[in-house]
């Protein structure tokens, strides 16, 4: 993953029940193709989508997204 933003979105989605891209897409608010874009390190979300993505899973946002080493 090139610097900025990385996360574990992918891999929380897929835990448990495996939770869709739709279903945590509708859940934040946003397209299907943003949660495939962030989960492959393409886009960095806002605040407010990376806090709804980490409530959508039950985490704190530093536990979801932190800064990527260069």
């Amino acid at each position: 993953m090139p610097p900025g933003i990385a996360n574990r979105v992918r891999e929380l989605r897929q835990r448990g029940d495996g939770m869709t891209q739709q279903a945590l897409a509708d859940a934040v608010g946003v397209s299907r193709q943003t949660i495939i874009a962030i989960e492959n390190g393409r886009y960095s979300p806002s605040l407010e989508v990376a806090i709804k993505i980490a409530e959508a899973f039950h985490q704190p946002v530093e536990s979801v997204f932190w800064l990527a080493e260069p």
